[in-house]
């Protein structure tokens, strides 16, 4: 079954001048690769500058330097570093976004 992305709740609807944790893996992201793409990005651009945002991908779509990586450089550039933390124990999997400037 497919969901619309217009029927699943965004990751988040402020900028959160902290840093937060963004969850990517819920049933929908799983099935979803695109959406995890774009609610990656969402989160992304709703953390200020000076923060990071934890984005917890579905274990379904395997290590995030195979698609997540690259889809944030294309859409947001050098605004941002990330590194890999871990791996969870429910199989997905944590990358830290370091917001360095304005998205």
């Amino acid at each position: 079954m497919s969901v619309s992305h217009d029927d699943v709740e965004p990751v988040t609807d402020h900028v959160h001048d902290n840093s937060w944790s963004a969850n990517l893996e819920k049933p929908h992201h799983g099935e979803d690769r695109e959406l995890v793409l774009s609610h990656a990005v969402d989160a992304v651009e709703h953390t200020a500058p000076g923060n990071h945002v934890n984005l917890v991908t579905h274990g379904d779509h395997g290590h995030p330097e195979t698609y997540l990586y690259e889809a944030l450089e294309e859409s947001v550039g050098d605004a941002v570093s990330y590194e890999y933390v871990e791996q969870c124990g429910c199989g997905g999997h944590v990358s830290r976004v370091h917001v360095e400037e304005a998205v």
